[in-house]
């Protein structure tokens, strides 16, 4: 147990901070001399790590070598799946993008064939440890099946059948979860265990971290605020493109400041966090002008701000989840 332990701790600083030499190790992790040669041999024994180089060039001996991950010791896949396209990034087991794809959906397509396929094309020679893949809709925490919210050609098995043409494992998130997933990591909700993440794209919904975790409802449908009944229509109605294009910047903070308080009267999450293309597109203004409503609504203290995840967030989210999911398979 120590010594897997100190082995995952060694591996997840090379992760954190690159190659580094065995002082840098002992440094770090606080572990003896003896220890950390040990951990270093088994380490490469198990062809978990290499050579990378050395320290100095005026350095020369077994304390200047670098030691740094064999990158190519596993490689995943993350899938966005939208009504219109599908997106693919490959990468490997530290995280560097190998591959990516977009391809249309079309009409009325074979989901199943279409994704596998683009996965596979993303991925060339790659032999693939896990994919994760984000759809709109339901996915059902204990069965796994997928509702696919309105995607072409959905499917209530498509992990199964995914999982049967390509081969691996395949997990099946929730797109605006997986967007969460990236927020909390590498966003605005960098260091927070509460916030809501209100996405308001092609997809309308919420997703809610408590504690630190992700939390999907008995069913996987927590957070659809998209349903939410304003004024004789759905609040997914009244943020559609067009709509929200023609509404202007104030009626439009009228509209979400609601889906927000039902999110702060329910959960008291202290960061909501405006994303998907209009909640990154109103910036700051539309997060300021929200929070001046929600002032007079809730008397809960509310930091409210726009996503700040570069990129496809959905994608980033399912990347990241299955290199979660890679590496504790793979590291221990």
């Amino acid at each position: 147990m120590a010594r897997a332990i100190n082995d995952r701790l060694a591996l997840d600083l090379l992760l954190e901070r690159g190659p580094l030499t065995a002082p840098q190790l002992r440094t770090l992790t606080g572990l003896s001399r003896p220890t950390v040669s040990d951990l270093i041999e088994r380490l490469r024994t198990d062809g978990l790590i290499e050579v990378a180089g050395e320290s100095g060039a005026q350095r020369r001996g077994p304390n200047a070598r670098l030691y740094g991950l064999v990158s190519g010791r596993a490689h995943v896949a993350g899938v966005d799946l939208r009504r219109d396209a599908v997106h693919v990034t490959v990468a490997d087991i530290a995280g560097t993008a190998a591959g990516t794809l977009t391809r249309p959906l079309g009409a009325d397509p074979d989901l199943a064939a279409l994704v596998s396929a683009a996965v596979a094309e993303a991925a060339g020679a790659i032999v693939l440890h896990t994919v994760v893949l984000g759809t709109p809709g339901l996915i059902h925490p204990r069965t796994g099946l997928a509702s696919c919210g309105g995607v072409p050609g959905g499917r209530p098995d498509l992990r199964e059948a995914l999982a049967g043409r390509l081969g691996t494992r395949v997990v099946l998130e929730n797109e605006v979860n997986l967007a969460a997933i990236a927020e909390h990591r590498d966003g605005a909700a960098s260091g927070r265990e509460d916030f809501a993440l209100l996405w308001l794209d092609d997809g309308v919904g919420a997703a809610v971290v408590l504690d630190g975790r992700l939390r999907r409802g008995a069913s996987g449908g927590a957070g659809e605020v998209g349903l939410l009944r304003m004024n004789g229509a759905d609040f997914c109605a009244l943020v559609e493109a067009d709509v929200a294009a023609g509404a202007g910047a104030e009626r439009l903070a009228e509209v979400i400041v609601e889906a927000v308080f039902a999110l702060v009267a329910v959960l008291d999450p202290g960061l909501v966090v405006l994303g998907g293309t209009l909640g990154r597109a109103g910036g700051d203004r539309l997060a300021t002008m929200v929070t001046e409503r929600l002032t007079g609504l809730s008397p809960v203290p509310t930091e409210v701000c726009p996503s700040v995840v570069e990129g496809d967030a959905v994608l980033r989210g399912a990347v990241l989840t299955a290199l979660d999911l890679a590496r504790d398979d793979v590291f221990g």
